[in-house]
């Protein structure tokens, strides 16, 4: 039961991101905000130095989600790893039915 409530509330979180993310159409990133934003306050200011690769959409957004597949098998790998240490009380103890 106590799954079925927790599957609910995240799909409930995945639909009101989408329509809340795609409600004035712009998704772009931080990154591009954050550019405008100076060039829109000092629009002289030189940066401290220059990126030596900058890779097309589709590189990164493979690089990205490269990193957070690296990053959930890491902390997958750390908690199952918690799990199975002898003697462990983390959050992952068996209920009684």
């Amino acid at each position: 039961m106590k799954n079925y409530i927790l599957m609910i509330i995240a799909a409930i979180v995945i639909v009101f991101s989408l329509v809340i993310g795609s409600h004035n159409g712009d998704l772009s990133g931080a990154d591009g905000k954050a550019e405008e934003m100076i060039t829109e306050v000092a629009p002289d200011y030189e940066p401290y130095f220059n990126s030596i690769f900058e890779p097309s959409g589709e590189t990164e957004s493979l690089l990205f989600a490269l990193q957070a597949s690296i990053g959930a098998f890491v902390i997958g790998y750390i908690l199952g790893r918690k799990k199975n240490d002898k003697g462990s009380n983390i959050v992952f103890e068996k209920q009684q039915s």
